[in-house]
Protein backbone atom coordinates (compact mmCIF):
# COMPACT_ATOMS: atom_id res chain seq x y z
CA UNK A 1 0.00 0.00 0.00
CA UNK A 2 3.08 2.43 0.88
CA UNK A 3 4.50 1.02 -2.45
CA UNK A 4 1.56 2.23 -4.57
CA UNK A 5 1.16 5.56 -2.18
CA UNK A 6 4.32 6.57 -3.59
CA UNK A 7 4.33 5.23 -6.60
CA UNK A 8 1.35 7.61 -7.76
CA UNK A 9 2.66 10.55 -5.64
CA UNK A 10 5.86 10.29 -7.98
CA UNK A 11 3.26 9.81 -10.62
CA UNK A 12 1.83 13.20 -9.96
CA UNK A 13 4.81 15.08 -9.39
CA UNK A 14 5.97 13.74 -13.29
CA UNK A 15 2.94 15.04 -14.39
CA UNK A 16 2.59 18.12 -12.97
CA UNK A 17 3.41 21.02 -16.24
CA UNK A 18 6.35 22.91 -15.35
CA UNK A 19 6.14 26.39 -13.43
CA UNK A 20 6.28 30.08 -15.35
CA UNK A 21 9.90 30.39 -14.24
CA UNK A 22 10.95 27.02 -15.88
CA UNK A 23 8.58 28.11 -19.03
CA UNK A 24 10.15 31.12 -19.19
CA UNK A 25 13.78 30.03 -18.99
CA UNK A 26 12.89 27.74 -21.96
CA UNK A 27 10.64 30.27 -23.56
CA UNK A 28 14.20 32.36 -23.77
CA UNK A 29 15.94 29.59 -25.49
CA UNK A 30 13.30 29.15 -28.23
CA UNK A 31 12.72 33.40 -28.63
CA UNK A 32 16.73 33.31 -28.75
CA UNK A 33 16.44 30.52 -32.06
CA UNK A 34 13.77 31.67 -33.62
CA UNK A 35 15.07 35.68 -33.26
CA UNK A 36 18.51 34.30 -34.55
CA UNK A 37 16.75 32.78 -37.50
CA UNK A 38 14.76 35.86 -38.62
CA UNK A 39 18.10 38.10 -38.62
CA UNK A 40 19.87 35.34 -40.92
CA UNK A 41 16.79 35.60 -43.12
CA UNK A 42 17.22 39.50 -43.42
CA UNK A 43 20.64 38.65 -43.90
CA UNK A 44 21.91 40.28 -40.34
CA UNK A 45 24.62 39.00 -37.77
CA UNK A 46 24.52 38.72 -34.26
CA UNK A 47 26.78 38.02 -31.58
CA UNK A 48 26.65 34.73 -29.95
CA UNK A 49 24.30 34.05 -27.46
CA UNK A 50 25.16 33.77 -23.65
CA UNK A 51 24.11 30.75 -22.06
CA UNK A 52 20.74 30.21 -20.21
CA UNK A 53 20.78 31.14 -16.68
CA UNK A 54 20.84 28.06 -13.74
CA UNK A 55 17.97 27.72 -12.35
CA UNK A 56 16.78 29.96 -9.74
CA UNK A 57 14.96 29.60 -6.54
CA UNK A 58 13.75 32.71 -6.74
CA UNK A 59 10.09 33.82 -6.87
CA UNK A 60 7.94 31.72 -9.00
CA UNK A 61 7.70 34.65 -12.04
CA UNK A 62 10.80 35.72 -12.89
CA UNK A 63 11.50 38.80 -15.16
CA UNK A 64 11.64 37.71 -18.82
CA UNK A 65 15.00 36.20 -19.21
CA UNK A 66 16.28 37.71 -22.74
CA UNK A 67 16.89 40.69 -24.07
CA UNK A 68 14.47 43.32 -26.26
CA UNK A 69 14.15 42.04 -29.98
CA UNK A 70 16.27 44.57 -32.01
CA UNK A 71 14.46 46.90 -34.05
CA UNK A 72 16.26 46.22 -37.22
CA UNK A 73 14.46 42.35 -36.62
CA UNK A 74 11.30 43.71 -34.89
CA UNK A 75 9.64 46.01 -37.67
CA UNK A 76 9.89 44.21 -40.74
CA UNK A 77 8.06 41.79 -38.49
CA UNK A 78 5.60 44.19 -37.65
CA UNK A 79 5.00 46.13 -41.36
CA UNK A 80 4.68 42.89 -42.41
CA UNK A 81 1.84 42.12 -40.15
CA UNK A 82 0.14 45.56 -40.26
CA UNK A 83 -0.02 45.25 -44.02
CA UNK A 84 -1.51 41.78 -43.68
CA UNK A 85 -4.27 43.16 -40.88
CA UNK A 86 -4.66 46.48 -42.24
CA UNK A 87 -3.73 48.23 -39.39
CA UNK A 88 -1.41 50.99 -38.51
CA UNK A 89 2.36 50.15 -37.52
CA UNK A 90 2.08 52.73 -34.65
CA UNK A 91 -1.04 50.60 -33.33
CA UNK A 92 1.18 46.92 -33.15
CA UNK A 93 4.24 48.75 -31.46
CA UNK A 94 1.63 50.26 -29.07
CA UNK A 95 0.59 46.99 -28.19
CA UNK A 96 3.37 45.23 -28.14
CA UNK A 97 5.09 47.99 -26.21
CA UNK A 98 2.95 47.47 -23.15
CA UNK A 99 1.91 43.64 -23.70
CA UNK A 100 5.67 42.81 -23.03
CA UNK A 101 8.37 45.56 -23.95
CA UNK A 102 9.33 43.70 -26.82
CA UNK A 103 10.98 40.67 -24.75
CA UNK A 104 9.71 37.71 -26.90
CA UNK A 105 10.33 35.01 -24.49
CA UNK A 106 7.96 37.06 -21.77
CA UNK A 107 5.19 35.16 -19.78
CA UNK A 108 2.62 37.03 -17.58
CA UNK A 109 1.41 35.43 -14.18
CA UNK A 110 -1.83 33.94 -16.02
CA UNK A 111 0.07 32.71 -18.61
CA UNK A 112 0.14 34.91 -21.72
CA UNK A 113 3.01 34.39 -24.04
CA UNK A 114 5.41 36.26 -25.91
CA UNK A 115 5.74 39.58 -27.74
CA UNK A 116 1.85 40.76 -27.64
CA UNK A 117 0.93 38.43 -24.61
CA UNK A 118 -1.14 35.61 -26.26
CA UNK A 119 -3.20 33.34 -23.95
CA UNK A 120 -2.52 29.63 -24.75
CA UNK A 121 -6.32 29.34 -26.07
CA UNK A 122 -6.48 32.11 -28.17
CA UNK A 123 -2.62 31.51 -29.67
CA UNK A 124 -4.55 28.03 -30.52
CA UNK A 125 -7.24 29.24 -32.22
CA UNK A 126 -5.23 31.80 -34.09
CA UNK A 127 -3.26 28.86 -35.17
CA UNK A 128 0.07 29.15 -33.70
CA UNK A 129 2.41 26.71 -33.53
CA UNK A 130 5.41 28.65 -31.33
CA UNK A 131 3.64 31.47 -29.60
CA UNK A 132 7.64 32.33 -28.60
CA UNK A 133 8.78 32.85 -32.40
CA UNK A 134 8.63 37.04 -32.91
CA UNK A 135 7.33 36.40 -36.47
CA UNK A 136 4.39 34.14 -35.98
CA UNK A 137 3.60 36.14 -32.69
CA UNK A 138 2.86 39.18 -34.09
CA UNK A 139 1.41 38.03 -36.94
CA UNK A 140 -1.59 36.31 -34.51
CA UNK A 141 -1.64 39.38 -32.37
CA UNK A 142 -2.26 41.68 -35.08
CA UNK A 143 -5.05 39.10 -36.54
CA UNK A 144 -6.83 39.36 -33.45
CA UNK A 145 -6.22 42.54 -32.71
CA UNK A 146 -7.73 43.03 -36.09
CA UNK A 147 -10.84 40.71 -35.18
CA UNK A 148 -11.25 42.88 -32.25
CA UNK A 149 -11.94 46.06 -34.23
CA UNK A 150 -13.93 44.37 -37.02
CA UNK A 151 -16.29 43.23 -34.00
CA UNK A 152 -16.42 46.59 -32.21
CA UNK A 153 -16.88 48.77 -35.22
CA UNK A 154 -13.57 50.06 -35.30
CA UNK A 155 -13.95 51.14 -31.66
CA UNK A 156 -10.04 51.23 -30.33
CA UNK A 157 -11.08 51.28 -26.50
CA UNK A 158 -13.03 48.84 -26.60
CA UNK A 159 -10.73 46.02 -28.86
CA UNK A 160 -7.95 47.07 -26.35
CA UNK A 161 -10.35 46.57 -23.38
CA UNK A 162 -11.08 43.05 -24.87
CA UNK A 163 -7.73 42.12 -25.91
CA UNK A 164 -6.75 42.75 -22.47
CA UNK A 165 -9.37 41.20 -20.22
CA UNK A 166 -11.37 39.50 -22.98
CA UNK A 167 -14.76 40.32 -25.28
CA UNK A 168 -17.20 38.62 -23.04
CA UNK A 169 -16.10 41.07 -20.08
CA UNK A 170 -16.42 43.68 -22.41
CA UNK A 171 -19.61 42.70 -23.70
CA UNK A 172 -21.29 42.53 -20.43
CA UNK A 173 -19.52 45.93 -19.37
CA UNK A 174 -21.08 47.62 -22.70
CA UNK A 175 -17.32 49.62 -23.10
CA UNK A 176 -14.33 49.36 -21.30
CA UNK A 177 -14.64 47.33 -18.41
CA UNK A 178 -14.13 48.97 -14.89
CA UNK A 179 -11.04 46.76 -13.85
CA UNK A 180 -8.42 49.08 -13.11
CA UNK A 181 -5.81 47.40 -14.79
CA UNK A 182 -8.14 47.16 -18.09
CA UNK A 183 -8.39 51.10 -17.97
CA UNK A 184 -4.94 51.52 -17.50
CA UNK A 185 -4.11 49.21 -20.30
CA UNK A 186 -6.23 51.03 -22.65
CA UNK A 187 -5.24 54.39 -21.00
CA UNK A 188 -1.92 53.58 -21.51
CA UNK A 189 -2.24 52.59 -25.36
CA UNK A 190 -4.27 54.84 -26.05
CA UNK A 191 -1.70 57.47 -25.10
CA UNK A 192 1.34 56.16 -27.20
CA UNK A 193 -1.25 56.60 -29.85
CA UNK A 194 -1.59 60.06 -29.09
CA UNK A 195 -5.86 59.53 -28.05
CA UNK A 196 -7.29 60.92 -25.32
CA UNK A 197 -10.28 58.41 -24.17
CA UNK A 198 -13.27 60.67 -22.77
CA UNK A 199 -15.83 58.36 -24.29
CA UNK A 200 -15.04 54.51 -25.28
CA UNK A 201 -17.76 54.38 -27.70
CA UNK A 202 -16.20 57.81 -29.05
CA UNK A 203 -12.60 56.15 -29.77
CA UNK A 204 -12.63 55.17 -33.35
CA UNK A 205 -9.87 53.23 -35.11
CA UNK A 206 -7.92 56.09 -37.85
CA UNK A 207 -8.82 55.15 -41.15
CA UNK A 208 -6.82 51.95 -42.63
CA UNK A 209 -3.79 51.96 -44.41
CA UNK A 210 -3.96 51.91 -48.37
CA UNK A 211 -8.11 53.29 -48.14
Amino acid sequence: MICLTWGLLAASIAAAPPNPGALQRMAMERQRTSVRKQAESLGLRMQPGSPAPPPSSGPVYDPPACDPIADTVVTPLIESAAKEQNLETNVIRAVIEQESAYHACAISPRGAEGLMQLMPETATQLGVHDPFDPKENIEAGAKYLRQLLDKYKGDMAQALGAYNAGPSTVDQSGGVPAIPETKDYVDAILKKLGITRTDPQSIQMPKPIGN
